[in-house]
């Protein structure tokens, strides 16, 4: 994969993970309940349910690969799509003007590792994500598109468990009631969403 490409994925997961969504407000419950370390395990499990769905998307999209190349563009456009749908679902969200970090019950750390990396495992969103997301920086021509897959999948592993342990940090340190606008944080990953969509629809690798 060229560099301009990787850094390009970088600056666009990493923008995408600042707003926070429901991970993130998971995790953040747990450090407000239970402290740093309760929040930390939390971010691992996410972690680990998100590389799951990395594995599964990378064996998915090489499959399609292997079936025609035309396939392959049809589903990076399909994921465009499907990018700026979410975008405008998000944008025009309903939801109330704030949206309060839900109270968890206390829990033991293991249990928590468990049960967050199988929420993450079970949530269809994240595969979905990821299969319209990922494509939009991978061309056939730059080699195994498993591997490209696999490297951008570990690449915003990495980000999201830096982002999200962040996140944990700051909770932990507040420990008290946080409040967050749904209505602007709908409308910043709404655009974000649509922008990145039209810019793959656009800028997709047309390499062969």
């Amino acid at each position: 994969m060229e560099f301009s490409t990787i850094w390009l994925f970088v600056i666009a997961a990493a923008t995408l993970l600042i707003i926070p969504g429901p991970a993130v407000f998971y995790i953040m419950a747990r450090s407000i309940d239970q402290g740093k370390k309760a929040g930390l395990v939390s971010v691992l499990g996410v972690s680990l349910g998100g590389s799951v769905h990395v594995l599964a998307g990378a064996i998915g999209v090489s499959a399609i690969l292997m079936t025609s190349a035309t396939a392959f563009h049809i589903v990076k456009y399909l994921g465009a799509a499907y990018l700026i749908y979410l975008g405008c679902k998000t944008l025009f969200s309903s939801d109330s003007t704030t949206s309060e970090i839900p109270k968890a019950p206390r829990k033991k750390l293991l249990k928590i590792f468990y049960e967050s990396a199988l929420v993450e495992v079970m949530n269809p969103k994240t595969a979905l994500f990821f299969l319209a997301f990922f494509p939009q920086f991978i061309s056939p021509s730059a080699g195994s598109v498993t591997i490209q897959f696999l490297l951008l999948g570990t690449i915003f592993i990495i980000l999201a468990f830096i982002s999200d342990g962040l996140y944990a940090v700051l909770a932990a340190s507040i420990r008290k009631r946080i409040k967050v606008s749904s209505k602007l944080q709908n409308r910043i990953s709404g655009y974000l969403y649509i922008v990145l969509g039209v810019f793959s629809a656009f800028a997709s690798p047309s390499k062969k």
